[in-house]
């Protein structure tokens, strides 16, 4: 059994722990791997809205080899109302990190601050709203994946690197 954190790997051997400094080059964290995913991202592809929103994907079946999640960094701008309310064919899920982010469903509004989560089942109908004069950075999960090209056509994203 074995577990790496923070460039140690700690290895259970014959009831002793073995400690092991390892050095990660920063390329291969996020190339995928020979199995078909990439067990780390610094993301696939970007787009800026013109609201000023911007949406990075971390994680989609571009580097997961599969459908079955998207996960994003989404960055609302201070003053930003996400849409006259929209409806996802996937669980949507938020998690706020910076900012306060007013997430409204179904006309029941929701304060979220850093550290908090919001979800939103397909079919119904969300706003996101930036509460204050802070942009709000938040994680946003797609379950299953597939949203991301409902936002905008593959051919507006700009691709990244990794």
């Amino acid at each position: 059994m074995s577990w790496t954190r923070c460039g140690w790997t700690a290895r259970i051997s014959g009831g002793l722990v073995v400690l092991a400094a390892s050095v990660v080059a920063s390329p291969t964290l996020h190339a995928q791997q020979a199995d078909g995913y990439a067990r780390a991202s610094s993301g696939t592809r970007e787009l800026t809205l013109a609201s000023g929103t911007s949406i990075k994907m971390l994680f989609d079946a571009a580097n997961l080899g599969s459908a079955e999640i998207e996960v994003a960094e989404i960055v609302f701008p201070a003053g930003e109302i996400s849409g006259a309310g929209h409806r996802h064919g996937a669980i949507e899920i938020f998690y706020v990190v910076e900012g306060v982010l007013g997430h409204i469903v179904n006309g029941v509004e929701f304060r979220l601050g850093p550290g908090m989560a919001g979800v939103v089942k397909p079919g119904d109908e969300v706003v996101h709203r930036v509460i204050g004069d802070q942009a709000v950075k938040a994680l946003v999960l797609w379950v299953p994946g597939g949203e991301a090209d409902r936002i905008a056509p593959a051919d507006r994203w700009t691709p990244l690197g990794g």
